[in-house]
């Protein structure tokens, strides 16, 4: 068994990641997108409430278990809310997903992350202020639409490799200023934008408008450093399902 009863309904697993990971519900995006940062060396833990599933999970994967519900103020507080980075809620339930987030915020998560199924709980997130939601359905729909109008479409995860990372911010008045001298950390480059809805490429010599969308190619290792600059001055108005494509579910952050 590769993680070990300490006490209560937890299990346990040591972990000296960088980021500390929280989601809610076992289902296979969970699953998936959780092997995926325990493989990059973060800490995870994984709330459920069967037993039975953590059991055989717990054999396999190097993180830690909670048994209980996510929706839960006690059982949330278990996992420590101002030490957790990410809060994921992804049950199979769009109303137990919305009380659980709802909770988290409330419980101090530094980010929380709203899966839901039935489009018409999208306005309620946003008027509740839950702005990263995802829905499922509508990233899977727009990418096959792609794949049928894009006659060569090409998936992010055969361009963004190892620790290559997209980076989106709307640019402010201070932004209005060349590529060069937005003062991008080292290994982040502005490689293109987009002004009233229209593409062009950006090099070292291209101005900047306030309200452009600027998109940055960077090391991973800068994702918390632009985030801080750039995050908190700056409401997202879309959802987070735009920011995580299929082909790579937690590579592409953005601030819009």
């Amino acid at each position: 068994m590769v993680g070990a009863v300490i006490s209560g309904n937890v299990v346990w697993q040591k972990n000296g990641g960088n980021m500390r990971t929280v989601f809610i519900g076992a289902g296979e995006v969970s699953i998936e997108t959780a092997r995926a940062l325990v493989k990059k060396g973060h800490e995870v833990i994984i709330i459920e409430t069967d037993k039975a599933k953590i059991d055989e999970l717990s054999e396999e994967m190097d993180c830690s278990f909670l048994q209980g519900d996510g929706s839960q103020p006690d059982i949330l507080r278990e996992v420590n809310p101002e030490q957790t980075d990410f809060l994921f809620c992804l049950t199979d339930s769009d109303q137990a997903n919305l009380i659980a987030s709802l909770v988290g915020r409330s419980l101090g998560f530094k980010r929380v992350v709203t899966s839901i199924g039935d489009p018409q709980f999208e306005g309620i997130c946003h008027e509740l202020g839950l702005k990263d939601t995802i829905i499922p359905s509508r990233t899977i729909s727009r990418y096959l639409v792609d794949m049928v109008g894009g006659g060569e479409n090409i998936e992010l995860s055969t361009v963004i490799k190892d620790e290559a990372r997209f980076f989106i911010l709307i640019a402010e008045e201070e932004d209005a200023v060349a590529a060069k001298d937005l003062k991008l950390p080292a290994a982040a480059k502005a490689i293109c934008y987009y002004r009233d809805g229209t593409f062009a490429h950006a090099d070292e010599e291209t101005t900047f408008r306030t309200g452009d969308e600027v998109v940055i190619l960077t090391h991973s290792k800068n994702i918390p450093a632009l985030q801080e600059r750039w995050q908190p001055k700056q409401a997202r108005e879309e959802s987070a399902d735009s920011d995580m494509s299929p082909a790579t579910p937690s590579s592409f952050f953005t601030n819009k």
